[in-house]
């Protein structure tokens, strides 16, 4: 069996439980309690709860923006931490980010081409002409213009700016993305579009997602296998068809009953 694209193991993180200045304990908040877990290759794993679950804590604990209290995280079969300390590289390439609010997830000062030239430059090392290809190619794969290049992040509107930010994750060649709400922030209209994109370029790249969400009809539009968290634990993880046909758990159950329902195709 080939190694999995993320494994952890005991995951934890607390918040809290430090004296301040004044000589005052904050209280102590278990964000995520003891989460093992794993995103199969090629598969899309969906983490769902309601807002305070710890699912997005989780989410940055996998690409290194918190660190865990406890446990492990490997990712491609690799120490996280360990792959972290040879440089971003290393783990950039591996593994990218893409954040619930795609306008504000794009640095505002520079253009969309110096975004999406940074990556190749950085993480990919690639020579002028080749960041200039291949920056044509990641516009063609999320279908934007090619005249996006010499625009800032602002002209933009927010399902075009996802787009980009998409786009920028996949400039860097990592085999996994994770996706935090990643069509929450948009009109209904555009969450389809940027949902069918989504899909589309997991065949097209042989990429893996874990996807963050609190949107059950997403979950099941898009997901292979759904994990469900409550007060930072997994209560429930199982193939996404069996999960809503027949919830075992009572707090899934009542995540299904109080949300809409959508369709795969």
């Amino acid at each position: 069996m080939s190694e999995a694209a993320i494994r952890t193991q005991g995951l934890s993180k607390t918040f809290g439980g430090r004296r301040t200045l004044l000589g005052r304990t904050r209280h102590e908040i278990r964000a995520v309690k003891d989460v093992s877990l794993e995103l199969r290759r090629g598969e899309t794993l969906a983490v769902v709860g309601e807002s305070g679950s710890g699912k997005s804590t989780l989410a940055r604990m996998l690409v290194g923006l918190e660190e865990p209290t406890s446990g492990r995280i490997r990712i491609g079969g690799r120490d996280a931490m360990e792959m972290r300390r040879e440089g971003p590289r290393a783990f950039g390439r591996m593994i990218q980010y893409v954040f619930q609010d795609p306008v504000a997830s794009l640095n505002p000062r520079k253009s969309i081409g110096q975004i999406l030239d940074a990556p190749l430059q950085i993480l990919c090392r690639y020579d002028h002409s080749g960041r200039r290809e291949r920056i044509q190619e990641l516009l063609d794969a999320v279908q934007m213009p090619g005249d996006t290049l010499s625009r800032y992040p602002h002209e933009f509107s927010g399902g075009q700016a996802q787009r980009i930010a998409i786009a920028r994750a996949l400039a860097a060649e990592a085999e996994i993305m994770v996706l935090d709400e990643p069509v929450s922030a948009l009109d209904v209209s555009v969450q389809a579009q940027v949902l069918l994109l989504l899909r589309d370029l997991k065949r097209r790249f042989a990429l893996s997602y874990l996807v963050i969400s609190h949107d059950l009809a997403v979950v099941e539009a898009i997901s292979d296998r759904v994990a469900v968290m409550h007060f930072g634990d997994i209560v429930e993880e199982a193939p996404a068809g069996r999960l809503f046909a027949d919830p075992q758990h009572d707090y899934t159950r009542k995540l299904l009953a109080s949300a809409p329902r959508i369709r795969k195709e």
